[in-house]
């Protein structure tokens, strides 16, 4: 009942003692694919207990790979990066594409570095690039899928002039699929003072749904333009 009265509070007292957790894990070397997967979970089930209702589907387009892949979506806040892991990870090894603010979050460091993650700028667009394309060829080698959101930057409204091709590219490079990534996760509002921990609005359903496997033809711009349309048309689905 508390948490149905105060969302917030409730939730981040939650999700304080699972960061302080999980980070003393990671400084022990033990923080593992199962744990992040498990502690993960553990957020997704924090936010429904304080009255969040969170709709999955299309993870059978997950299962019927073959190869890793790219994951590419829209981005509206810190929730994705945090939750799915808790969907993505027990089915096949996986990685994001960070900035390099939240690896250098104190606490928190301990816990992404732990994952291995391609940390990039967003301040040289250059540099970033090269920093995915060589990293994340890396990753897919090894058999690790990578997730990328391509937007300049976290929003509630999708742009697609904002949303650049460069998971098309490294998917392109690396011969493997691209999934495309739904998401609506307003949920989780971005705060005035830290953009990461803002407001918990349970009114708000989260919502992921994962596209067909894409295979990239030519220099991708029409994989680009079908990962745009699958996450246009989703969000106007789940329009309030």
């Amino acid at each position: 009942m508390v948490g149905r009265t105060f969302p917030t509070l409730h939730f981040y007292q939650q999700f304080v003692r699972n960061v302080l957790r999980s980070s003393r894990v990671a400084k022990r070397g033990r923080y593992d694919n199962e744990t992040w997967s498990r502690t993960s979970f553990e957020v997704l089930r924090a936010l429904e207990s304080v009255g969040i209702t969170v709709e999955v589907a299309g993870t059978g387009n997950l299962q019927s790979l073959h190869s890793p892949c790219v994951f590419v979506g829209n981005h509206m806040s810190m929730l994705e990066t945090i939750v799915l892991p808790a969907i993505v990870q027990p089915i096949c090894d996986v990685t994001f594409v960070v900035k390099q603010s939240l690896v250098d979050y104190p606490v928190f460091r301990h816990i992404l570095g732990s994952r291995n993650p391609i940390a990039v700028s967003r301040v040289n667009a250059r540099e970033d690039f090269k920093v995915v394309m060589t990293q994340g060829a890396e990753r897919l080698q090894r058999g690790i899928s990578v997730v990328v959101f391509p937007q300049t930057t976290r929003s509630t409204s999708f742009d697609p002039s904002q949303f650049n091709s460069i998971g098309i590219k490294l998917a392109s490079r690396c011969g493997v699929p691209v999934i495309p990534i739904a998401l609506r996760t307003d949920a989780w509002g971005n705060g005035k003072r830290i953009k990461d921990l803002g407001p918990i609005d349970p009114s708000k359903t989260v919502h992921f749904e994962f596209g067909s496997p894409i295979d990239v033809v030519g220099r991708g711009e029409a994989q680009h333009q079908q990962v745009i349309e699958f996450i246009e048309s989703r969000l106007a689905s789940w329009a309030d």
